[in-house]
């Protein structure tokens, strides 16, 4: 009878044991799972995270085939007007936030010595918050506002305050884009543009491959959303493609006004303002 009595009480012991250990086994889960729960929303990616993310995708994809014709620091180390010269064929690009890339041919320049250049925003080498990027170095991106609205593109050279304005563009990618862009700016109702009109000035070509005002003072050697590049389907323009002729609205400056130091392709249809007595003297030249 005893020892019947001494086997009920272990075995109730050993259950109360077993329902002691379970229950704190399950009071330690329940306390863990707000703990698991911050583990977890740890492991989650956050928005800069995903950003991050993106970035690097996108930096891994910037290292591809544009990568390979992609324009370095050296190319832009060039005196003023060769730099003028040299950017007659090549193309720039910008990559839109959506991924679209935007790019346009180079057809006309014109070159800005420094602080020698009365006409030059530099002029005697006077600084300011506006030209900073001219004096910064080759290659740093020079976005200014004209009339208040517009915008123009330069790109620095080598020289003290140099840098080059980039004219006009032939439309090579993203032309439905640039008809879009350029239309927001236009009269309801104008005229559908052709596509030799889309990059045609210099205020034009911003609008055309949204050129914001923050890509002022951008290493175009470097940037991941806007750079130049080798067209590997043209051969680079000769001397005797290239007109030289005096720059466009700055007639205020005198003589400075009529240094031939705007560059264009000859017989190029996107070229902004044909000057046929430059072509003249510089084919009588070549």
């Amino acid at each position: 009878m005893m020892a019947a009595r001494k086997r009920k009480m272990l075995v109730l012991a050993a259950a109360t044991s077993e329902q002691t250990v379970s229950l704190n086994k399950h009071n330690k889960d329940t306390e863990l799972k707000p703990k698991d729960s911050q583990t977890a929303l740890k492991k989650q990616p956050s928005q800069c995270e995903n950003a991050q993310s993106a970035e690097a995708e996108r930096s891994c994809y910037f290292t591809g085939n544009e990568q390979q014709h992609r324009l370095g620091e050296d190319f832009f180390k060039q005196p003023c007007i060769s730099l003028a010269k040299a950017f007659l064929g090549k193309v720039l690009v910008h990559r839109c936030a959506d991924g679209t890339e935007l790019r346009g041919r180079i057809v006309e320049t014109e070159a800005y010595l420094g602080g020698e250049d009365k006409a030059s925003h530099s002029a005697g080498g006077k600084r300011t918050e506006r030209n900073t990027a001219m004096f910064m170095k080759p290659g740093t991106i020079y976005v200014y506002p004209i009339y208040g609205i517009y915008l123009c593109m330069n790109v620095s050279s080598e020289g003290e305050g140099a840098a080059v304005l980039l004219r006009s563009l032939e439309p090579l990618q993203g032309q439905a884009v640039m008809r879009q862009l350029r239309a927001a700016r236009r009269k309801e109702g104008a005229r559908q543009l052709k596509d030799k009109e889309l990059c045609n000035g210099p205020s034009k070509l911003c609008q055309a491959l949204n050129i914001p005002r923050c890509f002022d003072r951008r290493d175009l050697a470097s940037d991941p959303d806007v750079w130049l590049e080798n067209d590997p389907d043209t051969s680079p323009a000769k001397p005797q493609d290239i007109v030289s002729a005096p720059r466009i609205g700055i007639e205020s400056h005198g003589e400075w006004a009529k240094k031939p130091w705007r560059f264009y392709l000859r017989g190029h249809p996107s070229v902004s303002v044909v000057n046929k007595e430059a072509e003249r003297q510089t084919l009588e030249m070549s």
